[in-house]
């Protein structure tokens, strides 16, 4: 990877759909190529423009690892609880 700088991380991306309340949440699984993750696999809820809180993040040796500890942390969460809120002004 000679054209990335030393600071970059390149990941490959597997997306999941987990419909939830009839809503939709993504779960990307980020594997390191480049550069330093929490692990070598790491499920990311999102909503595209929003991330997960990291304690409802995965970290695996494996996509399924992570995936797996992912949606142990979130089962019992609503979807309005996996994301940062804005805090009052």
């Amino acid at each position: 990877m000679d054209d990335l700088r030393e600071g970059d991380i390149l990941t490959r991306v597997s997306r999941y759909n987990l419909i939830r309340d009839q809503r939709l949440v993504y779960i990307d699984v980020h594997q390191s190529l480049h550069g330093r993750l929490a692990g070598k696999f790491v499920a990311v809820p999102n909503l595209i423009n929003l991330v997960a809180r990291p304690d409802y993040q995965g970290v695996g040796e494996t996509e399924s690892e992570a995936l797996a500890r992912c949606l142990a942390r979130i089962k019992d969460a609503a979807v309005e609880e996996l994301f940062p809120r804005k805090p009052p002004e």
